[in-house]
């Protein structure tokens, strides 16, 4: 990754903490009535303690794509990003994953405690809709329904938390591959997916160039779970930032372990290529969309 880009993603990441601060801030808005300090905090917590902030860029940088770049986008973008963080603080508990660790810090509920950390998760999911109804996000309602049903479905029981349950009830037992890509694609590729999509529809392209960037977000969903599964069999603690050798220890179900590391980085590979020529047609305008394709294929290596 080039300096120059470097500087863009950090400038990108910015933009949303700076939305992030501001809707996680003390002050209660219209129609609550106060904001419990220790809540906030651990809210906070799990929301601003650092991280890629790879899905809320994804959006940013797919509605740029289309020439929409006013502060609706990191306003949508925030949303997407607060449903990934109430993902991690909840992934992290004892019932589910068990980690004590998170981009190199204790986890919500090492910081706090569990109920705080369930709380903090349940808050920030809802929170996220109040953020993607709010007017600036779009000045057509119809097409803040849309975002909202499309990330509820890509968060909810046939996305997100639908994949978290298939991989729970993948531990220690074998799975096919079909099996291990769809948990995957509901686990982490939906919410990858619909940050592309979502700024495609947020710019209002052509529901052409809408379907173009879905199946370039899916193909980025695949991508980042086969990377980081290779960081989890491969890379240290310090560099993933979590505890690290996990999946094969909780006998988790990942491709990795299907068909070793050499084979899976061929599929990355495999991946990047039908990435760039899903973005050919954009030329230049799509440069920082591929180079995040790449950074997802080939980072920490």
């Amino acid at each position: 990754m080039t300096d120059e880009f470097q500087a863009h993603l950090a400038k990108s990441a910015d933009r949303v903490e700076r939305v992030l601060e501001d809707i996680l801030s003390a002050e209660a808005r219209e129609g609550e009535t106060e904001r419990p300090e220790r809540l906030l905090a651990a809210m906070r917590h799990a929301a601003l303690a650092g991280g890629k902030r790879l899905r809320p860029i994804l959006m940013l940088e797919a509605a740029a794509l289309f020439g929409r770049v006013d502060q609706g986008v990191p306003l949508a973008a925030s949303a997407l990003e607060m449903i990934h963080c109430y993902s991690l603080a909840h992934d992290d508990l004892p019932a589910m994953d068990d980690d004590d660790l998170r981009r190199g810090l204790p986890t919500v509920h090492k910081a706090f405690d569990e109920a705080t950390a369930i709380l903090a998760g349940d808050a920030l999911l809802t929170l996220a809709f109040d953020v993607i109804a709010d007017d600036e996000v779009h000045s057509d309602p119809s097409i803040r329904l849309r975002l909202s049903r499309e990330l509820a479905r890509a968060a909810g029981i046939g996305g997100m938390a639908g994949g978290q349950m298939f991989d729970l009830e993948s531990e220690g037992r074998d799975r096919s591959e079909a099996e291990i890509r769809k948990l995957q694609a509901m686990k982490t590729g939906a919410l990858l997916r619909y940050a592309c999509r979502a700024g495609a529809i947020l710019s209002d392209a052509p529901e052409e160039y809408i379907d173009r960037l879905t199946r370039f977000g899916e193909i980025i969903g695949l991508a980042f779970q086969l990377a980081d599964d290779l960081l989890d069999v491969e890379a240290s603690p310090e560099i993933a930032g979590k505890a690290t050798g996990k999946d094969a220890a909780a006998g988790k179900a990942t491709l990795v372990g299907l068909f070793g590391v050499e084979k899976t980085r061929a599929e990355l590979n495999a991946l990047l290529g039908e990435a760039e020529e899903l973005l050919a047609p954009f030329g230049d305008k799509a440069a920082a969309l591929l180079q995040l394709a790449r950074f997802i294929v080939q980072r920490d290596r």
